[in-house]
């Protein structure tokens, strides 16, 4: 089982860079977006059905914002839209797809570039947590992907001395991701099997930080830990070239 998680940053804008052919050449069964920036009548459907992928998309009540989508090989026994926490579904930052033996999650998490959103950012993370915990008393196999705009560790950016005092490497986002892994009981499916693997996610659009590859690592594919044993590979592609980000992707013996 081949999954990719991917923040396009605008699923309309992935569409005009040939998002399509790579699609079909990566293949995923199952490939979570973030940042769709579209609703769901504005997103071509049809160039996943032709790919023989059923789609779901959960979008912002604000237009041209936020928004997360799943597209899958695999029929889902059931989608759920949202949380059922109002400030977070307000602005369409999770969904979520049950199949038999496992659920698959998308999730974006506010960035506080604008440190204003940053209480914000931190009540999601925790509120967020806090459902994960109450859902997997009742699915314990979870796997949640997604761009939860933190840096985990010195490892996950490129200069963890400068920015230590920026949103997405502050300590207290660093101590929620600990936390979401020890009391969350998740696997970083990427740092389980990469150790002292240096790799980003997300590059800035400004100062060519691409090209001279000072990113961040903001994007992740969390597996529950009953299902950390049936991770096979772990890898994030930076050939893909339709967003500020890059897709990752994890495969999983199920």
């Amino acid at each position: 089982m081949k999954i990719i998680s991917y923040n396009v940053n605008g699923i309309r804008a992935a569409f005009a860079k040939d998002f399509t052919t790579w699609l079909s050449f990566a293949n995923p069964d199952i490939i979570c977006f973030q940042e769709s920036k579209a609703q769901p009548e504005q997103i071509n459907i049809g160039a996943f059905s032709d790919l023989q992928y059923e789609s779901y998309w959960y979008s912002a009540q604000k237009k041209g914002y936020s928004g997360v989508g799943i597209a899958t090989k695999h029929k889902p026994n059931h989608i759920e839209y949202g949380t059922g926490i109002d400030y977070i579904d307000f602005e369409g930052r999770v969904i979520r797809l049950d199949f038999d033996n496992f659920s698959v999650i998308s999730v974006y998490v506010p960035s506080a570039t604008n440190i204003s959103r940053l209480d914000l950012k931190m009540q999601f993370c925790y509120d967020f947590l806090k459902y994960l915990k109450e859902l997997r008393k009742t699915i314990p196999n979870l796997i949640v992907c997604g761009d939860f705009n933190i840096c985990h560790e010195a490892i996950d950016i490129h200069d963890p001395i400068r920015l230590a005092s920026v949103s997405g490497f502050l300590p207290m986002e660093r101590e929620y991701l600990s936390k979401f892994l020890d009391e969350g009981e998740f696997t970083d499916a990427f740092r389980y099997k990469n150790p002292e693997t240096r790799q980003y996610s997300w590059w800035s659009y400004r100062a060519n930080a691409r090209a001279n590859n000072k990113g961040w690592r903001l994007d992740y594919n969390m597996v529950s830990n009953t299902l950390k044993d049936k991770i096979q590979r772990a890898i994030i592609l930076p050939e893909a070239m339709h967003s500020d980000h890059c897709p990752v992707m994890v495969e999983l013996d199920l």
